[in-house]
């Protein structure tokens, strides 16, 4: 080997590091890594005096300033200002190249200075990198002083418009990091990339200084590093172009989202390394076809998608690539494959990981219903927008502002800074060829209005508010949409809770109103029930609904829902299993666990089979679990395998030759059996009193039925047998039946016409709230449910503690307690300094109401009325609005109850239970 081939193979790994960008942070890379910096806050908490702040972050969140909500108004805020100093030395080695000064984002207004010199103009604009040349600056190898002085409110009326006069939580500070970044002198400015699915590799190399580069060249390598295309190219002008072709590279998608890097490298004539810049690409086509849908990579998409803040209730809007893996993986648990950035471009580490993870994006520029900045200064934040986001192949379209921001005079500008000329949306406007309309009721889905030829996209629907919207409506919705061909999807508002934690209130969650309790998730990412609906109905795999029966033949219609990924590609396992009883503490018992094979192309509908495990009637359950090609639990559904009076009969025995005794006296009749006394009122046979050796269980006037006005005609008793019955027949030919047996188990039997166009049907009790310490159950679970999300559950033996959650505004322990349960086969109510009792279920179909949820301060349209009582048992539950729609706007799932009692066999509803209040079983 020649002696200065040696060399330059020993000096190369240098050489080319000399000649990549070098980062240096100057604050810490995210909230879970800020440092120190000197600050001063002009007003407000901590302020006029220096101390310390940790950057990057929101001020208010470090003990600093006031808070301000959006919706606010802008005059009469606090608007304090914030000045930042932090001292750091350049190395002498830096000298020579070009050395800018990065931010990724300040609230609101920037002013820096080196040494005491303005780097440059005055920043405005929260949500955009900016830069500063500080070459001529900074004092190399010797100690400087940066010093920021950020204005919260900004100088310029449009930026306040278009950021702080918004819909949500504004803050203060440098929220996102601040580093040096250092070139040659001569180098790769910066790259944009038009990677489409055939293969076609258009791209532009904007170059600063280059007058002595020659070529650049590109290498196209898998993430592995191995090189699978090569280009290079004349350098003849500040932009390079290249128009290639790499033959059948791996497209990107949401389902696989594969992804190369693109190494740029700018030569000299002698083929000397200059600069060298990497970016992360992936190969895949959007199209937007009139008329039609949206299509990428030539499939018709829908999008499943969330709205979703930059937030979390400790460090507001700053964030961390920890914070946004942990969001796009709960994203992708819940079956999303879509999300909007609202209202602002996110830091870019979440693009990342939309790109690595797998997720179509819709970026944003920032506006919120009022025009935003006029140009110039909106020209420059679009083109710092699109400069730093424009590679990721996860951002597939833009959004020109929000709700009214009308930024038309930007709408070209879309097209002539991006390479890959993405459509551009006015979110809630029909606007070119896509009509985003927020918050439409379900009759809007039936696409017969005004806008009926344009492609149907939401960006905003069934907004959530406490536990009402988001997955309550959304299986109306979906079927609807995703029926019509003209429907590309929607994003449902909003991904979390924005409750912020008040430094200045000890910490205390402000969700400001009902303006915050909005989420799928909560504020600390609790996953609320609608996180399971969701999950459920945007399931790639869609099961056509099936009851098992004893004439079931394993085999289940369904549909694969995904756009690029064959059923084989996935991992579907079926099992059967019992369920233990109330009492026993063993686990549940698997048996003919089976590995399904299903081969169902991407938009086909077949079936799926499950082999008939021996004695399979014997199970209570059958389970299928699917997993999707990467390793993700998709969902797993269930069917019970039997109905709930077999079950019953297999728990209950009734061995007795004791005779209850029966005792009237005024207007009470008093039964005693075993260690049980029951006091029944001889006015409506309503229960008064159970008392349990000698404790009270305080379950009272019941049975009454919630629905419909019911005049008592007559209460009887009779012994049947060993067996007392008392029963009350009503004016109109309803009746309840207690039976009573000697070993104290009591038997409850109704028949009644609820009323038509009712909310709920069935019958209810009182119950002290406080008594209660918790239930177990056989049933779906464990979230409660309403009439329209009834999904999301599974059935299983649940087990729940007593909890008074409001969901999203207070506790924040989910599941919550209180509300209604569906499916019921038994339910085990946990007593507080009371003995526990046992509700067995006979019929089909019926749910629990336990308790009454409280209602939250602020409801809107989710406040739902609840049948009087505290323990129902129902045939027919209400449902749930969301912040803008009351319940029966949001579909069929919604409406109340439709009854006719000639239509009805025997013309009645019924249903029977048995309560179980021994405290010493008999065997």
């Amino acid at each position: 080997m020649k002696l200065n081939q040696l060399i330059l193979i020993l000096f190369l790994p240098g050489l080319l590091f000399a000649q990549q960008t070098e980062i240096r942070y100057l604050s810490g890379t995210g909230a879970d890594h800020p440092i120190a910096w000197d600050f001063y806050c002009s007003a407000g908490q901590n302020s006029g005096k220096w101390t310390t702040i940790e950057v990057p972050s929101c001020w208010e969140q470090q003990g600093f300033g006031a808070y301000n909500f959006g919706r606010d108004e802008l005059e009469g805020r606090l608007n304090e200002t914030g000045t930042y100093k932090y001292r750091f030395i350049v190395s002498p080695a830096w000298k020579g190249k070009q050395v800018d000064l990065v931010f990724d984002g300040v609230m609101t207004d920037a002013e820096v200075k080196i040494n005491g010199k303005p780097a440059g103009p005055i920043h405005q604009g929260s949500f955009y990198r900016f830069r500063y040349n500080i070459n001529k600056l900074v004092r190399w190898g010797q100690e400087n002083e940066l010093e920021v002085l950020v204005k919260k409110h900004s100088g310029h009326p449009g930026i306040n418009q278009a950021e702080r006069h918004a819909d949500y939580w504004v803050f203060g500070g440098i929220f996102r990091p601040v580093y040096l970044e250092c070139k040659p002198l001569e180098n790769i400015q910066r790259v944009a990339v038009d990677a489409q699915a055939n293969g076609d590799f258009n791209a532009e190399v904007h170059l600063s200084g280059w007058k002595n580069a020659a070529k650049v060249v590109v290498e196209i390598q898998d993430l592995n590093g191995k090189t699978e295309a090569r280009f290079e190219t004349r350098a003849a002008s500040p932009v390079t172009h290249f128009s290639e072709k790499m033959t059948a590279p791996k497209t990107w998608s949401p389902e696989f989202p594969n992804l190369y890097n693109t190494v740029f490298t700018l030569l000299d004539k002698n083929n000397r390394l200059i600069h060298q810049m990497s970016k992360r690409i992936g190969f895949r086509t959007v199209e937007v076809r009139e008329s039609d849908g949206i299509y990428v990579n030539g499939t018709r998409i829908k999008m499943k998608g969330v709205c979703r803040h930059t937030f979390r209730p400790k460090c507001g809007r700053t964030s961390c690539k920890t914070f946004s893996i942990e969001d796009v993986n709960l994203m992708k648990d819940m079956n999303i494959n879509a999300v909007r950035m609202s209202h602002y471009a996110p830091e870019e580490h979440f693009l990342d990981v939309c790109d690595s993870l797998g997720l179509f994006v819709i970026d944003e520029f920032t506006a919120w219903q009022e025009p935003s900045p006029e140009s110039p200064l909106a020209r420059k934040l679009l083109e710092d927008m699109l400069a730093r986001d424009v590679n990721h192949p996860s951002v597939i379209l833009w959004n020109n502002g929000n709700e009214g921001g009308e930024n038309r005079n930007l709408d070209d500008d879309f097209a002539e800074l991006d390479i890959q000329k993405r459509k551009v949306l006015h979110p809630w406007q029909d606007y070119d060829l896509i009509n985003t309309l927020h918050y439409i009721d379900y009759n809007y889905l039936s696409h017969d209005g005004f806008s009926r030829r344009k492609i149907f996209l939401p960006t905003e629907f069934l907004h959530g508010l406490h536990d009402g919207g988001l997955g309550a409506g959304l299986d109306d919705y979906w079927q609807k949409m995703w029926d019509d061909p003209l429907c590309a999807g929607g994003f449902l508002w909003v991904f979390a809770d924005e409750s912020i934690e008040r430094t200045d209130r000890n910490g205390e969650l402000d969700p400001h109103g009902n303006y915050a309790p909005d989420g799928i998730v909560g504020p600390y990412h609790e996953k609320e029930g609608s996180f399971y609906t969701i999950r459920e109905i945007w399931s790639p795999v869609y099961f056509e609904k099936r009851y098992i029966t004893p004439g079931f033949d394993g085999s289940f219609r369904i549909e694969n829902r995904y756009f690029y990924t064959d059923f084989s590609q996935c991992s579907f396992v079926a099992e059967w299993a019992k369920f233990p009883g109330p009492d026993e503490d063993k686990g549940e018992t698997i048996t003919g666990t089976e590995s399904l094979k299903v081969d169902l192309a991407p938009g086909e509908k077949g079936f799926l089979k499950v082999a008939l495990s021996p004695g399979w009637q014997s199970m209570d359950v059958l389970r299928i679990k699917m997993t999707d090609p990467h390793g993700r639990h998709v969902n797993t559904w269930t069917w019970p395998l039997k109905h709930p009076e077999i079950k019953t009969e297999e728990l209950l025995t009734e061995s007795s030759s004791a005779k209850p005794v029966i005792e009237e006296t005024g207007q009470t009749i008093t039964v005693k059996a075993a260690n049980l006394v029951f006091s029944f009122s001889k006015t409506d046979g309503t229960i008064q009193q159970v008392m349990s050796s000698g404790k009270q269980i305080p379950l009272s006037n019941g049975p009454v039925f919630v629905s419909g006005e019911k005049t008592v005609k007559q209460v009887s008793t009779q012994f049947e047998g060993d067996k007392l019955l008392i029963e009350t027949q009503y004016s109109n030919g309803d009746w309840n039946k207690w039976t009573i047996s000697g070993n104290g188990l009591l038997d409850l039997e109704v028949a009644y016409e609820p009323a038509d166009q009712c909310l709920f049907a069935g019958i209810t009790f009182d119950f002290p709230e406080e008594t209660i310490a918790g239930m177990k159950w056989l049933g779906n679970g464990p979230y409660r449910v309403y009439k329209n999300r009834m999904k999301g559950t599974e059935f299983g033996v649940w087990e729940k503690a007593y909890n008074n959650t409001v969901t999203g505004e207070s506790g924040f322990v989910y599941p919550e307690f209180k509300g209604y349960h569906s499916g019921m086969y038994w339910v085990k109510v946990l007593g507080k300094e009371m003995p526990d009792f046992m509700v067995y279920i006979h019929s089909d179909d019926i749910f629990l109401r336990m308790l009454t949820p409280p209602v939250p301060k602020h409801p809107r349209n989710t406040t739902i009325v609840y049948p009087k009582g505290d323990l129902s048992f129902l045939h027919g539950i209400s449902g749930i609005g969301t912040k803008f729609t009351d319940a029966p706007a949001s579909g069929p799932q919604s409406f109340p109850y439709y009854f006719s009692p000639v239509k009805i066999h025997e013309r009645k509803l019924s249903m029977k239970l048995t309560f179980d209040f021994r405290n010493e079983k008999e065997e």
